[in-house]
């Protein structure tokens, strides 16, 4: 497809930035040509440099810096006339100016808080529905539209328990995510603490990690909770586990449950917002209320003695998964976008 695209991206590392690779890999695959701005030293930069030309830039806030992006970017889009500029999450958006002839759009994976960064986007892109309720509420009057994710096919690889000091007999169950409050990764150790004979393997790193540590410590788990550290590419893991659990206080929609279902693993989640626009309690999975430790023990413990049930939940979740996030149909939606179609 002759189609171009300018990205703008200032993440770091998550979930957030595996998909972005993962939708710009399946832009490549459509024959779309793409130009990045990204942070510099960003560990997922070696997937996307095949995929286009790369500007590593720190877009801060007020400084001399942020006005020389801004001069960098407004020439790249006016010599290279993209027919979309596409920014990741609020703070790209104030790089975009009022280009003709382009789309210029947001792509949210989280609500809004305010929508002072999004004067120059001709549409908002949310990754579930409640985003664009959201905007709206807000005062957002131009479109505002969902198209969701899907989770990239892979070659899996094989994790040994042992390099990871973890018995050949124990029920392993996974977590990913930044080691932040709304993660809820607290709740999941407390939980474990309540259960016999099971491990976790817990990745990411935060400003919380001390105090997960600790936490651990003191509810006596230490030699049972594996702090694995950022892992680029989480999914082996928890294809070599036997649950994987999203404990979040808030999640807008929850990659690595997604990733979770496509290595057909059982998974129990918090009722955040994305798991419970998407996952079918006691069919999908199982979920349980927010901060909720006993409950989250509980569901554990059912999976843990009733491989049945754990079965069944996987057979029903990967079929979930192959409805509602099937890669042709999200990109299909995006090149629509790119086209100044925004009908949802």
């Amino acid at each position: 497809m002759n189609c171009r695209v300018l990205h703008f991206h200032f993440g770091k590392e998550g979930g957030a930035e595996r998909f972005f690779v993962n939708l710009a890999t399946a832009f490549a695959h459509r024959g779309v040509e793409q130009k990045f701005f990204i942070r510099p030293n960003r560990t997922w930069e070696q997937d996307i440099a095949k995929l286009g030309p790369i500007t590593r830039t720190n877009f801060r806030r007020l400084s001399l810096y942020s006005l020389l992006v801004h001069i960098k970017a407004d020439s790249t889009v006016k010599k290279w006339k993209p027919d979309a500029v596409m920014a990741w999450m609020p703070r790209a958006g104030r790089l975009l100016h009022s280009w003709p002839n382009t789309t210029k759009l947001a792509r949210m994976g989280d609500f809004p808080k305010n929508l002072k960064h999004f004067g120059h986007c001709d549409v908002l892109v949310g990754n579930l529905p409640g985003i664009a309720k959201r905007c709206s509420d807000l005062g957002w009057q131009k479109p505002a539209i969902t198209i969701s994710n899907f989770t990239q096919v892979v070659q899996f690889k094989e994790v040994s328990r042992n390099t990871l000091n973890t018995p050949a007999s124990s029920f392993i169950i996974t977590a990913s995510g930044r080691f932040v409050p709304r993660k809820g990764f607290d709740v999941l150790i407390r939980a474990i603490a309540k259960l016999k004979n099971v491990t976790l393997w817990l990745m990411g790193e935060g400003q919380e990690r001390q105090n997960l540590s600790k936490l651990a410590s003191e509810l006596g788990v230490e030699n049972r909770v594996k702090f694995l550290g950022w892992v680029e590419e989480p999914i082996h893991y928890i294809k070599a586990s036997d649950a994987f659990v999203m404990p979040s206080r808030h999640e807008p929609l929850g990659n690595a449950l997604l990733e979770a279902w496509q290595a057909k693993v059982p998974t129990v989640s918090t009722k955040s917002e994305g798991p419970t626009w998407y996952m079918r309690d006691k069919i999908d999975g199982i979920l349980t209320e927010i901060d909720d430790v006993e409950q989250m023990a509980l569901a554990l413990k059912k999976l843990i003695n009733d491989k049945d049930l754990r079965d069944f939940y996987v057979k029903n979740a990967s079929d979930r998964l192959k409805k509602m996030f099937d890669e042709k149909a999200v990109v299909d939606a995006y090149l629509k976008v790119f086209k100044g179609d925004f009908s949802d």
